[in-house]
C-alpha cells in the first residue's frame, strides 16, 4: 500500500506558537490610540505607548499575529533591498549612512529587548552568510564588507568559493560574506511575547475585527469597525502587506508579495551537519532572494523565497521551491516536505520600509521583506513621534508613490516572477 503524504499548508512556528484566538470583550467606545494591524509593528508601538499611560485599542482582522508576523522566516537581517552604493545615489550618502546605521540600531534593539523582556523566542545570534552567484557580484559584495566593518564596526568579513562550505555544504555559490550581527528566532514565540506584553501593559488588542474606515471629526477620528466605532485622538496604520481596501489610498502604493517557506521532514544529525555547519542563517544575492536555515531545534531545513503567485493556493511554488532547495543541496533529493506555507511581504516603489503621517494618520509599513527588524523599529519610531520623545528617523520618508493601473491585487507576479527568474539565470552564468 502506497503512503499517502499530507503537507501542512500552516505555518510550522504555529505548531509551538498558534495564533491567539481567545473571544473578545465589547469594543471600547473611545481610546486615545487606534492601532489597526496587530503585528510586530502595531503591538511594538502598542507597548510603548501604553507603558506611557495613554490607552490603546489595537483591532486587527486577521487573529493577532495570523498575518506575517508569525509566516516569516525568522532571521534578524533587518535587510535593506538597496546596497549601500544604491542608497548613496538615490538619497546621499549621509542619508545612506544613516539608514544603514538605524539598522544597525534596530537589530541591536530588539536582541536587548529579548533579554531584558526574558522573551523565550529560541533567539541564537549566530550570524548569516550571504552566497554570491558569480565573481564580480563577489566583488561587490567585498566592498560593502568593507563598508560595514570600517564605518559602522559590524563583524563581517568575505568567504572566497575555496572556504564557503565551511558555512554551507554546497558549491552553488562564487563566495560570498559573512556578517555576525543577525540571529535566527522563532517568529512565533516573539509575537506571542508582543501581544503578552502589549495586554499585560494595558492595551486591548482585538482580532478578527475589521475596519471599514477612518473618518477626521474635529482633532480626533471615528474609526469605523464591524464591531463599532471606535473615538480615538491618534491612529497608526500598522497593516503592512495585509493592507485592504479600508484604505483605498495605501492599498495603491503597497504591493502585497507572497512569500514562501518550506520545512523538511526531520533530517539525520549528521545531514544537518554537513549542509549548514555552523547553524548559520543563510542567504544568497538573487533577486528572487532565496533564503534558508535550521529549524530552531536543529533538526529541519527551513527553506524560503518569493511565491511569484497572487491568487488560490496552487503546488507549483511548493514544488519550485523544492527544486531550488534540491539544486544547492543536491542529496536532499526525496526528502519529504512536512509544512509549506505563504504569507504576505509589503513592497513600494523605492524598496524603502517607512514611517509618515498623512491626514494626521501615522503609518508604519514597506518592510520589503525584512519585518522581523524593520517592523518592530518602525511600530517603536511611530509611538515615540505621537509621545512628543522623537522628532526624526532615518525611516522618515515621502508616502510611496502610487503604482499605476495597481488596486491591491498584484496581477503582474507572475510576469515579474518570470523575469527576475531570467535575470537570475543570467547572472549564474
Amino acid at each position: 500500500m502506497t503512503e499517502t503524504i499530507t503537507i501542512s499548508n500552516e505555518p510550522y512556528w504555529w505548531v509551538a506558537a498558534p495564533p491567539s484566538r481567545e473571544p473578545a470583550p465589547p469594543l471600547p467606545a473611545k481610546s486615545d490610540v487606534l492601532i489597526i494591524g496587530a503585528g510586530y509593528a502595531g503591538l511594538s508601538a502598542a507597548i510603548v505607548l501604553a507603558r506611557a499611560g495613554r490607552s490603546v485599542t489595537v483591532v486587527d482582522k486577521l487573529a493577532p499575529g495570523e498575518g506575517a508576523s508569525t509566516r516569516n522566516g525568522g532571521i534578524t537581517s533587518g535587510n535593506l533591498r538597496l546596497s549601500h552604493t544604491a542608497m548613496a545615489k538615490r538619497f546621499g550618502a549621509d542619508r545612506a549612512d544613516a539608514i544603514v546605521g538605524e539598522a544597525k540600531l534596530a537589530r541591536e534593539d530588539l536582541y536587548d529587548f529579548i533579554a531584558d523582556e526574558g522573551i523565550d523566542c529560541d533567539f541564537r545570534l549566530v550570524g548569516r552568510f550571504a552566497g554570491a552567484l558569480s565573481g564580480k557580484q563577489y566583488d561587490a559584495m567585498a566592498r560593502e564588507v568593507d563598508h560595514l566593518r570600517d564605518k559602522l564596526g559590524i563583524e563581517a568579513y568575505s568567504v572566497p568559493r575555496s572556504e564557503q562550505t565551511r558555512h554551507v555544504g554546497s558549491d552553488f555559490y562564487q563566495g560570498g560574506n559573512v556578517r555576525m550581527d543577525v540571529g535566527g528566532l522563532h517568529p512565533g514565540k516573539l509575537h506571542s511575547a508582543l501581544l503578552r506584553l502589549a495586554r499585560s501593559s494595558g492595551a486591548l488588542v482585538f482580532g478578527n475585527t475589521c475596519v471599514l474606515g477612518v473618518v477626521r471629526v474635529g482633532q480626533g477620528y471615528d474609526v469605523k469597525t464591524e464591531a463599532g466605532t471606535i473615538r480615538a485622538r491618534e491612529v497608526i496604520s500598522a497593516t503592512n502587506g495585509y493592507t485592504d481596501g479600508s484604505d483605498a489610498w495605501l492599498q495603491r502604493r503597497i504591493v502585497p508579495v507572497r512569500s514562501r517557506i518550506i520545512v523538511t521532514e526531520p533530517l539525520a544529525p549528521s545531514v544537518m551537519n554537513r549542509i549548514l555547519p555552523t547553524g548559520m542563517m543563510i542567504s544568497d544575492k538573487r533577486k528572487l532572494t532565496y533564503y534558508y536555515r535550521p529549524t530552531p531545534d536543529g533538526t529541519r531545513l527551513l527553506f524560503g523565497g518569493r511565491d511569484g503567485t497572487f491568487a488560490g493556493d496552487p503546488t507549483w511554488p511548493t514544488t519550485h521551491l523544492q527544486a531550488e532547495m534540491i539544486n544547492i543541496f543536491p542529496e536532499l533529493a526525496g526528502t519529504r516536505l512536512d509544512h509549506s506555507w505563504f504569507g504576505y511581504v509589503a513592497m513600494n516603489r523605492d524598496m524603502m520600509p517607512r514611517v509618515f503621517a498623512r491626514g494626521g494618520v501615522h503609518y508604519a509599513t514597506g518592510c520589503c521583506g525584512s519585518g522581523v527588524v524593520w517592523l518592530r523599529w518602525a511600530g517603536i519610531k511611530v509611538a515615540r513621534k505621537i509621545l512628543k520623545l522623537e522628532q526624526t528617523s532615518a525611516l522618515d520618508f515621502d508616502p510611496p508613490k502610487s503604482i499605476p493601473f495597481f488596486r491591491g491585487k498584484a496581477w503582474f507576479m507572475p510576469a515579474v516572477f518570470a523575469a527576475m527568474k531570467l535575470q537570475d539565470g543570467l547572472t549564474k552564468r
